[in-house]
């Protein structure tokens, strides 16, 4: 008697964040989905977004998209939370249920599948309720629960979130895995060509006095009205030359960053260029005197291991996953005490040697962020979830 050829896994993954945010979780979920497929593991995988995709979105993707053309991410989220029925059911536009959905940004998406996994990047609407719009705020706290535990798995980005979720929800250690993300080792390297940096300081409007660079939304969780202060105080106790630049698109609660740099007269000192071009990182990172990063909590701190990749020594915070991220190629500091950033920026402003030895370290802790591993690391986390 012939046997039937073993059918492969079906594998569904919302692929809506990595069309819909251009870093931080999209640049984890591309890098992913793209791991995930180089690492063959047999699975028949299928990539759907919510609302409209372009027909650039679609050429860039590892693999055709299936789109929800009618309903954008948000309205699909809410249509069906609120009448608590999967419709419309993103499988319906997939090809049939699943044997395997991940969910990689929080939420459930409408899906029929034999298990489910639900990516859960960080818990920042817990303990930093206030850092967030209270649209959001109200819209994570609602959904976010429900789909924890309608989830057969979890994922988290980093142990302490992984932590975080045990803690705070009482998740069971054997429902969770940590799949942390990657760096792009090819984009994230230094740059070497001063011609290249002097074109990025020209087209951000940085200027030639060395400078401290700053970069993620602004939003009160990133602590750059902190970093403010204490970029002043550090200039007045060591007479620093140093400009501070602060890349990033507006968020929300940002009155008060720009409130500070008036208040304490740094105008021509504290430089805000906006959104910074993915292609422009490297040269940046590198011109950067070192990257300061000390946000009050994160979920795995892509940057910080961006910087490294750079060759920029890295400053942050000593809290949540921060140092998970930077390893031994970091100065921690307490991120809610102006006195101790401010201690860590005269230092690496004015010890050449100690900032030379702290990027050389930091080089080697990138390089162990591949996404080869990030993909071992996914293929393990559904493999619990199957059994």
């Amino acid at each position: 008697m012939t046997q039937s050829p073993v059918q492969p896994i079906s594998l569904l993954i919302d692929y809506t964040p990595a069309i819909r945010q251009s870093a931080g979780i999209g640049r984890i979920i591309r890098g992913q989905v793209r791991a995930l497929l180089a690492a063959n593991p047999g699975y028949d995988i299928r990539l759907f977004v919510a609302g409209q995709v372009s027909q650039a979105e679609r050429d860039d993707a590892p693999l055709p998209l299936h789109t929800i053309p009618f309903l954008n991410e948000r309205n699909l989220v809410r249509i069906w939370h609120r009448l608590n029925v999967p419709f419309p059911r993103a499988d319906w536009f997939t090809g049939g249920r699943a044997d395997l959905l991940h969910a990689t940004d929080f939420v459930l998406p409408p899906a029929s599948a034999r298990r489910r996994v639900v990516t859960v990047h960080d818990l920042a609407f817990l303990r930093y309720p206030d850092a967030a719009m209270p649209s959001l705020h109200r819209y994570l706290n609602r959904v976010v629960p429900r789909s924890v535990k309608r989830a057969d798995h979890l994922i988290a980005d980093s142990q302490h979130t992984a932590e975080d979720l045990q803690e705070l929800w009482g998740i069971p250690a054997e429902h969770l895995s940590v799949v942390q993300g990657a760096v792009d080792q090819q984009h994230f390297q230094p740059e070497p060509d001063l011609t290249r940096q002097q074109a990025v300081r020209e087209k951000y409007a940085i200027g030639d006095r060395p400078f401290i660079l700053g970069l993620s939304k602004l939003q009160p969780r990133k602590n750059f009205a902190r970093l403010i202060r204490a970029f002043h105080a550090a200039r007045q106790e060591a007479d620093l030359p140093h400009r501070l630049v602060i890349g990033g698109s507006k968020g929300w609660l940002f009155d008060e960053i720009f409130a500070t740099v008036q208040e304490l007269g740094l105008e021509a000192d504290v430089v805000f260029p906006g959104f910074v071009d993915d292609a422009d990182l490297p040269a940046l990172f590198s011109a950067a005197e070192f990257f300061a990063y000390p946000s009050l909590y994160e979920g795995f701190g892509l940057p910080i291991l961006e910087a490294q990749a750079c060759g920029a020594a890295v400053l942050t915070g000593d809290n949540s996953c921060l140092p998970e991220a930077g390893g031994d190629g970091a100065l921690y500091v307490d991120a809610e005490s102006v006195e101790s950033i401010a201690a860590g920026i005269v230092r690496l402003a004015t010890d050449g040697a100690y900032r030379q030895a702290l990027a050389e370290a930091g080089s080697v802790n990138a390089r162990k962020f591949t996404w080869e591993r990030s993909a071992q690391q996914l293929i393990a986390a559904y493999t619990k979830a199957m059994e």
